[in-house]
């Protein structure tokens, strides 16, 4: 089964300021992404959120949520792993 994928406004315009070459790494992780949300690589956050993250090469980090019910991947945070869990 496929997910749908959707990313919030502010992991649009996060993934759009990315470099271009990070942006083509972190959009085959997108798609990796919408065919198994829960790979091998990919870790559940700590917390009581459902949020869950994988490393988009050494040094960015892709946070999203799955939902089930609606067969979706819904990406919230596009980052450098140093700046991206801020305000989660």
């Amino acid at each position: 089964m496929r997910y749908r994928l959707a990313l919030t406004p502010r992991a649009q315009r996060e993934l759009d300021a990315l470099p271009r070459h990070i942006q083509k790494r972190v959009a085959r992780w997108l798609d990796l992404l919408a065919a198994d949300p829960r790979r091998e690589g990919t870790k559940k956050l700590e917390g009581p959120s459902e949020l869950r993250r994988v490393h988009a090469g050494q040094d960015y980090v892709i946070v999203y949520a799955v939902s089930n019910e609606d067969v979706l991947v819904l990406v919230v945070r596009v980052g450098h792993r140093k700046e991206v869990y801020r305000g989660l």
